[in-house]
């Protein structure tokens, strides 16, 4: 999943930290062009057994960063062998190919979503885990199988629980492109480019003070940093963890649309539309663990930086990456 919109942030910043990367990603939702100059980029599935040890074998591989998912919460519920076949499936075929290749590293692309709807926040790692959704009950079968895994056959791994990922690289090389796009920044500023007629807001009736959902957005190079720390942590003889992330302050939907158009000075259309199913009122993080366990500091994760690097990179790549593929 290296060629995809979190993935492709992470292969930069491992880059940066001077690793050596090779990106496995059946291009599904991943674009060539976000894969860095001199990094090499195989295409395949991870159900395609024989390419995907080659592929461990020839590169040499000694840990995994694993973000390979489909990760929409709405089609998850309509489609849910899908989820359970391209997370969970493909999942197992990954941990098989790694234990046959003598592999005991991987860090893990999970979710928020695996808390379901909390009782308090900010949440912490040790909260009760009850997904509301398929997508977040196949993240939660994953670090399942991890735990297992590293239980039976000594698998170290650490997996990461994002919250709202959002923004672009600083230099507005490489952004987030998703057909179709789920998420609310790139949303909000496809409409500020007048690519939309408007924004919708799904739900205006949570029990949040102005009726919108709440969510703890965190800037995608400050979880890229966390996955080159936790792949560090495990090369350096760490043991298995489960951390936050996230920049533990919640923004509401409406919020975010009055940033945004502060930010882009367009005054564009908001529209009122029912309740997505699976859709919990406030996801807020408490991230405490992985800052004093692994010294992580998120220092992009301002709702307004989030805002203006996301308009920096749609501006300039107003219809996404050139390569669709």
């Amino acid at each position: 999943g290296g060629a995809g919109y979190i993935g492709s942030h992470t292969v930069h910043e491992l880059v940066r930290a001077g690793h050596t990367v090779t990106v496995f990603d059946n291009l599904s939702k991943g674009h060539r062009a976000a894969v860095p100059a001199g990094v090499p980029l195989i295409v395949g599935d991870l159900r395609d057994r024989n390419l995907f040890i080659k592929t461990l074998r020839e590169h040499q591989i000694e840990g995994v960063v694993h973000f390979a998912a489909d990760s929409l919460v709405g089609e998850s519920m309509q489609q849910p062998a899908k989820y359970y076949h391209n997370n969970v499936v493909a999942t197992l075929a990954l941990l098989d190919a790694m234990r046959e290749c003598g592999i005991d590293k991987i860090v893990f692309s999970s979710t928020a979503a695996v808390y379901g709807e909390p009782a308090e926040w900010p949440i912490t790692e040790d909260m009760p885990t009850r997904p509301t959704n398929v997508y977040g009950r196949t993240k939660l079968v994953i670090e399942g199988m991890l735990a297992d895994f590293a239980m039976a056959y000594g698998l170290r791994f650490v997996s990461l629980r994002y919250f709202n990922a959002a923004g672009a690289l600083e230099g507005g090389a490489i952004g987030e492109d998703h057909t179709p796009e789920p998420h609310l920044v790139p949303l909000i500023l496809k409409t500020a480019l007048g690519q939309r007629p408007a924004v919708d807001i799904y739900g205006t009736d949570y029990p949040t003070p102005d009726g919108t959902c709440i969510r703890d957005y965190i800037h995608v190079t400050d979880l890229a940093v966390a996955h080159v720390l936790a792949i560090e942590h495990l090369a350096a003889g760490g043991g298995s963890k489960i951390y936050n992330l996230g920049s533990e302050t919640g923004f509401s939907v409406r919020q975010v649309i009055e940033r945004a158009k502060a930010i882009t000075g367009v005054d564009f259309p908001v529209h009122q539309a029912p309740r997505r199913a699976g859709d919990p009122a406030v996801l807020v993080a408490s991230a405490a663990r992985i800052r004093r366990e692994l010294g992580w500091q998120p220092v992009l994760s301002d709702l307004d930086t989030i805002i203006a690097t996301a308009w920096r990179w749609h501006k300039s790549h107003p219809q996404g990456y050139a390569d669709k593929k």
